[in-house]
């Protein structure tokens, strides 16, 4: 029996190295072995064992330590690790190269398949085309009446809060759950029955096992994670957070079909359009889009679920931590919070309406954001594989090699940002950023693989902080240096982010 399951071990440890190989590439150290400037962060057991906390902080350690980007080996295992912009721009700007993900995005699978944010080749491709029209600026437009909906149910409940600290990030994910499944899914959480509580906690489940796993090589071995009883563990967690969007899905296709059945005519906006629904309001969904694709034989069932995993995770999750950040910066900046309120009293003229048009003149507002999104960047680490060899700096680095890219750290390059740690909306004045490489700010990526709802995430948190800076004073609870991020997917604390709402 011991000899019996030996063998599998060795069968499966075998072709885990060889579907891996590029991990356990020699050339790769040999590159730096006559230069010895070139850093190494070398991590074992000590590492595989560090709480999420301690995981967050390793990176950040070696990176005020060394200031460059380095090689770095996890176990047997050699990658490197990006902190600067001139290195990501290497990898990022490369055209149609090096678009496959890190293997780490391998574990995402269990639960979003092979959808937009994990696929690769000619596959992504043709997601990404298809996809792409469902954030057309007009489809946007139809949205920003959505956002502007659940902006005043969040004034709303946060009136009720007035006189007591609250922890922002449940407010926050409910906020941006409401309004990507509304919006791009066209389904409406509160006529569905079902607040997707269960989903949001399950995403952080998952997101802490992902982890778990990806720092412990014996749990890269899909026949260990198994025998282990890890694989369980997922599959248990995600059986609801399946169940959510598959309800979505059924929803939206009945009415979709219904429509069919009406014979309601699709009105066609242009070549570059999306499909509008025959809806009252005229507002269509990226769900319509998968849909219809479907009817044409584009897509199947299979990818339809794909995307609809990808994008109800992807469009809440990361909105909610850039959201969340950004209130937290204004609480402690109450001069910016000011001067953005001044700004919407001048572009609105006191109105109660909002345009988008009006939107487009808050330049203050937007500067704002984007310094939020630097200093507290929502996806704080991406990793791509090498799709040839690529010289750099006077080195060779393999076809296959892992590039991990810490945007958390590209964010606080002192060269770039002098006083990084600074909350200042004018470093994103135009004479401000002269010189300045478009690869020192990617909260979104950059390169073909960039975030494709970049602008519905801002024209989001734009409604949001009009709506609620309109409303109220934000007033700080929980000081920047309490914060206690984790290693997850996307930016989180371990702790409650807790602020006060006063009313203006």
């Amino acid at each position: 029996m011991f000899l019996y399951v030996f063998a599998i071990l060795v069968v499966f440890l075998s072709h885990f190295i060889w579907k891996n190989r590029y991990l356990f590439n020699t050339d790769f150290s040999k590159n730096f072995e006559e230069d010895a400037s070139i850093p190494l962060m070398k991590n074992g057991i000590p590492f595989a064992m560090m709480n999420a906390e301690e995981l967050f902080l390793e990176p950040r350690k070696f990176a005020a330590k060394f200031k460059r980007s380095a090689r770095a080996r996890l176990f047997f295992m050699n990658s490197y690790c990006i902190i600067r912009a001139k290195d990501a721009e290497k990898i990022l700007s490369a055209s149609s190269k090096h678009l496959t993900k890190g293997f780490v995005y391998n574990f995402l699978h269990p639960f979003i398949k092979t959808g937009l944010l994990t696929s690769d080749g000619e596959k992504w491709h043709q997601r990404r085309r298809m996809l792409t029209p469902a954030f057309h600026f007009n489809i946007l437009k139809e949205f920003a009446e959505i956002f502007k909906e659940e902006a005043d149910q969040l004034v709303f409940d946060l009136k009720r809060t007035v006189g007591k600290v609250v922890d922002m990030i449940p407010i926050s994910t409910q906020f941006t759950l409401n309004t990507v499944c509304e919006s791009a899914m066209g389904v409406n959480l509160t006529q569905l029955g079902n607040n997707g509580l269960e989903y949001r906690n399950n995403i952080y489940s998952i997101g802490k096992a992902l982890v778990y796993r990806s720092v412990r090589p014996w749990l890269h071995i899909d026949f260990l994670y198994s025998l282990l009883g890890y694989k369980k563990q997922i599959d248990e967690i995600l059986v609801p957070v399946h169940k959510f969007t598959q309800t979505i899905i059924d929803k939206r296709r009945k009415e979709f079909i219904t429509k069919k059945t009406e014979n309601v005519q699709e009105e066609q906006v242009d070549d570059n359009e999306n499909i509008y629904m025959g809806t009252k309001k005229k507002r269509t969904a990226m769900m319509d889009t998968l849909l219809q694709a479907q009817s044409e034989g584009l897509i199947d069932d299979e990818g339809i679920i794909e995307e609809t995993d990808t994008f109800t995770f992807e469009g809440h999750d990361t909105t909610s931590a850039g959201m969340t950040f950004t209130l937290l910066l204004l609480a402690h900046n109450p001069e910016v919070q000011e001067k953005i309120f001044q700004e919407i009293q001048e572009v609105t003229d006191g109105r109660d309406d909002l345009t988008t048009d009006d939107l487009n003149k808050m330049n203050y507002m937007e500067r704002a954001l984007k310094e939020s999104l630097r200093i507290y960047p929502p996806v704080p680490y991406i990793s791509r594989s090498l799709s040839e060899d690529v010289l750099h700096d006077g080195f060779l680095f393999k076809k296959g090699t892992l590039m991990e890219i810490f945007i958390y750290d590209i964010h606080r390059d002192p060269e770039v940002f002098p006083d990084p740690e600074k909350f200042d909306p004018d470093r994103f004045l135009s004479e401000n950023s002269v010189g300045r490489s478009n690869f020192a700010f990617i909260a979104f990526s950059a390169g073909m693989r960039n975030c494709i709802g970049q602008r519905f995430a801002m024209l989001e948190l734009k409604i949001m902080l009009t709506k609620v800076i309109k409303n109220f004073k934000i007033l700080p609870v929980t000081k920047r240096e309490e914060l206690r991020f984790i290693a997850d997917v996307v930016l989180r604390t371990n702790h409650p982010v807790k602020m006060r709402f006063e009313p203006r």
